[in-house]
């Protein structure tokens, strides 16, 4: 994992249960002690108000989970949970929280709709009927047998070892850090009912649960609004201010794929969408410590700071080379099979018919440019590479401001695309544009 990736991971919501473990086990616990009233009631007011405008009901739903079994704990233990009720309320409070946390992740998120979060408020009201029948003192009397053993029985563990599992994977596919925020939330929760099911660290606890959850949320939404959703790079809002915090001297790159609208034509949009995030993931491991943002559509920009135009010449070159050397499976084979066969079964019928096959040829060839640059989806592989074309300018006594030297990167994108594409152009120092130009050129053949 990346330095992203565990920053992610470890803020906010490793940080704050970390706090929280450790102010519970100090001695200064005793002095904020009167202070977590407060604290407890602010932390599920704000995170109930930030789900709702940020209008997540995944989010509010599992505060309310989070408040209700603990209420359910304080009310049926009564300050014995190694036995009786008590035992069963950690125990069915144990089962339900991590669950709940997976099905209302998996559950389409629908906004604070009527429709949204009806089935939740059901499921919520049929687990309340359920815990409250259950820890009835008949259904629940208590055991001397079970006075030293755990809160949690074993079994149960399996739920939080699921629940984990489920959000790790979850990440890994959504990049998101409300991910990582359940994790912790469910690391909080164990501690809570496994350490301290009753008490002033039980408030502790289960408030810093439900704090990861809201700072969860913020962060999500932060990266929403800085990042590309689909390739998970930064956007165009976090390209716009790393240019307000550039010094004297930096090297600024525009990156564009090559062919990509006739490339989306011909293969479809689902394909496309495998490139933009291929070129994207390649372009973060660009060298000099350069930021890759994508701007928009098929065009990325890299910010080298420190670094002049030359300097950052040569990663991009050698940036430029991998992508061309990479290339990516393409999802969907069946789908591309399926229209093989229509093809075929057409060209069946028109030769029964007698449309000549030469005139469908060129006006496909009219209705589709690309189909002279690739070959036709039925006859080629699952694997697809592309290339790209690459602008580089830096700070002068021409252009000063950033937006100037962007104008210039665009310049000598545009250059690169003129001069045939899959190449990295300098927007001045012609003499090593010359020599790359040559390079570059030897290398195709």
């Amino acid at each position: 994992m990346n330095g992203r990736t565990w920053k992610a991971w470890l803020v906010p919501g490793g940080l704050l249960l970390a706090l929280a473990a450790a102010l519970v086990s100090s001695s200064l616990f005793v002095q904020v002690a009167p202070s977590l009233s407060f604290y407890y009631v602010a932390v599920f007011a704000a995170g109930l108000l930030l789900a709702w405008r940020f209008n997540s009901s995944r989010v509010l739903f599992s505060l309310l989970i989070l408040l209700l079994a603990h209420r359910a704990v304080d009310f049926f233990s009564a300050g014995q949970v190694h036995t009786g009720p008590g035992r069963t309320a950690v125990a069915l409070a144990a089962l339900l929280i991590p669950l709940n946390f997976i099905v209302f992740a998996s559950m389409r998120e629908r906004g604070l709709t009527i429709a949204g979060i009806a089935p939740r408020f059901g499921l919520l009201f049929l687990e309340s009927v359920v815990f409250a029948v259950l820890c009835r003192p008949e259904n629940s009397p208590a055991d001397p047998h079970h006075s030293g053993a755990p809160a949690i029985p074993l079994w149960i563990l399996l739920s939080f070892v699921v629940a984990i599992a489920v959000f790790i994977r979850r990440f890994f596919q959504t990049r998101k850090p409300i991910e990582p925020g359940f994790v912790w939330s469910v690391a909080a929760v164990f501690i809570w009912l496994q350490f301290a099911p009753v008490g002033k660290a039980s408030d502790a606890y289960v408030a810093t649960a439900a704090l990861i959850l809201a700072a969860s949320l913020i962060e999500t939404s932060y990266v929403l609004a800085y990042h590309d959703e689909l390739t998970g790079i930064r956007g165009r809002r976090a390209f716009n201010e790393s240019l307000l915090s550039l010094d004297q001297q930096y090297a600024i790159a525009i990156v564009d794929i090559d062919h990509f609208k006739k490339f989306n034509d011909t293969y479809g949009h689902d394909v496309g969408d495998q490139v933009l995030c291929m070129v994207a993931s390649r372009l973060t491991q660009v060298g000099r410590d350069g930021q890759a943002f994508r701007c928009g559509g098929e065009e990325f920009a890299i910010v080298f700071r420190n670094t002049s135009a030359k300097e950052a010449f040569e990663h991009l070159d050698t940036l430029r080379q991998i992508i061309e050397n990479s290339t990516f499976h393409v999802r969907g084979s069946e789908r591309r099979a399926e229209r093989s066969a229509e093809r075929s079964a057409e060209s069946r019928s028109d030769r029964r018919t007698g449309t000549g096959e030469s005139d469908r040829r060129k006006s496909a060839k009219k209705k589709n440019p690309a189909a002279s640059l690739n070959p036709s989806p039925d006859r080629l592989s699952d694997h697809l590479s592309v290339t790209v074309s690459i602008g580089v300018s830096e700070p002068s006594t021409r252009y000063r401001q950033p937006e100037q030297v962007i104008q210039a990167a665009d310049q000598a994108l545009y250059r690169a695309k003129h001069k045939g594409r899959n190449r990295v152009e300098l927007a001045s120092a012609a003499p090593l544009r010359l020599a790359v130009g040559k390079r570059s050129k030897a290398s195709r053949l």
